[in-house]
C-alpha cells in the first residue's frame, strides 16, 4: 500500500512538472495540441505566449518556443549588375525580428533557416532594384546611404508577408567579382611594367648620353694633356740643346775633353769588355801623351 500511494505521488508530481512551462523573456511561445496549433476558442486565432509561466495539458499539449530578440542575417556576399551592366559583389546583412508570431509560424513553419532564406530574397530584391538603377561612380561616391534606406523601406513588406520586421539593412562592402578584379589587377601592372619600361628606357638613355659626353671630355683632356705635354717637353728640349750648344760655343776643346772621359767610363766599367779598335785611333787620342790635352 505504501509503495502505491508513492506510486502515485510521484506520477502527481510527473502531471504537475509537465502541465508547466516557462517562456524566458526574449521567447513566445507556441502550443500544439496533438500537432495541431492551439487556437483561441473565441477568435480562432493562433495563441502566442508571452514571457511568464503558463499551463498545458501534459501529455497531449507541447510547446514551440520562438526567438524574440533581434536576429542578424549575414550571408556571404551576393552578385548585384549596375545599370551599366557590370557586376559588383555586394556584402551586406539585416537585423531584423519576429512581430507577429502566428504569420511568422504560418509562413516559415518555425525554421529559423527558412525565414533568412525568405527574408533574403525579399531584401536582396530591393537591394537588386536599386543597384540595377544607379551606376557604379554613382554606388561608389555617395549612393550607399540612399540605397540602404531604399532596401529598407521594400524590406517593410516582409511584416505583412512573414511576420518579420526589418530592423535595419547595411551594406558592408562593395567589390568587384574575383575574376574582373584579376583582369583588372593584370591591366594594371601591364600599365605599370610599361611605364617603368619605358623609364628604364628613358634613364638608359640619358646614361647613354652622359657616358657618351664624359668619355668625349675626357678624350678632348687628354689629347690637350698630351699636347701640352708635347709642347713642355719639346720646349725643355729646346731648352736643353740651346745650354748645351752655350756650353759647347764657349770651349770646344774641353766639351770634347768632357765627352771623352764618360765615353772613357761607360766603355772600360766591366773588365770583361773587350774593344777592337785600333791603337792610332781617334779614340784614344786623350790617352796618348796628353798634347791634345794641353793644347
Amino acid at each position: 500500500m505504501k509503495n502505491f500511494f508513492i506510486a502515485i505521488i510521484s506520477l502527481l508530481l510527473i502531471l504537475a512538472v509537465s502541465s508547466v512551462f516557462v517562456i524566458y523573456e526574449g521567447q513566445r511561445g507556441i502550443v500544439f495540441q496533438f500537432s495541431k496549433i492551439k487556437r483561441d476558442s473565441a477568435t480562432d486565432e493562433m495563441m502566442v505566449y508571452e514571457p511568464g509561466l503558463h499551463f498545458k495539458i501534459p501529455f497531449i499539449e507541447t510547446v514551440r518556443k520562438l526567438d524574440a530578440r533581434i536576429q542578424t542575417l549575414d550571408e556571404p556576399a551576393d552578385r548585384f549588375v549596375t545599370s551599366e551592366k557590370k557586376d559588383l559583389m555586394v556584402d551586406s546583412f539585416v537585423k531584423w525580428r519576429i512581430v507577429d508570431f502566428s504569420t511568422y509560424y504560418l509562413r516559415t513553419s518555425g525554421s529559423v533557416d527558412n525565414a533568412r532564406a525568405l527574408l533574403k530574397q525579399k531584401v536582396n530584391n530591393g537591394l537588386r532594384t536599386e543597384f540595377g538603377n544607379r551606376t557604379i561612380k554613382e554606388i561608389v561616391s555617395g549612393d550607399r546611404d540612399a540605397i540602404m534606406s531604399k532596401a529598407l523601406e521594400s524590406a517593410a513588406s516582409s511584416r505583412e508577408d512573414l511576420g518579420i520586421e526589418v530592423v535595419d539593412v547595411r551594406i558592408k562592402a562593395i567589390n568587384l567579382p574575383t575574376e574582373i578584379s584579376q583582369s583588372i589587377y593584370e591591366r594594371m601592372r601591364a600599365e605599370r611594367t610599361a611605364v617603368a619600361k619605358e623609364h628604364r628606357s628613358q634613364g638608359q638613355e640619358q646614361a647613354e648620353i652622359i657616358r657618351a659626353t664624359i668619355d668625349a671630355k675626357v678624350t678632348v683632356m687628354l689629347a690637350e694633356a698630351q699636347k701640352n705635354s708635347f709642347t713642355v717637353r719639346g720646349e725643355g728640349d729646346a731648352l736643353a740643346a740651346k745650354v748645351y750648344a752655350d756650353a759647347y760655343s764657349k770651349d770646344a776643346d774641353f766639351y770634347s775633353f768632357y765627352r771623352s772621359l764618360e765615353a772613357y767610363e761607360k766603355s772600360f766599367n766591366s773588365k770583361n769588355d773587350i774593344m777592337v779598335v785600333k791603337p792610332d785611333s781617334e779614340f784614344f787620342r786623350f790617352l796618348k801623351d796628353g798634347s791634345d790635352v794641353k793644347k
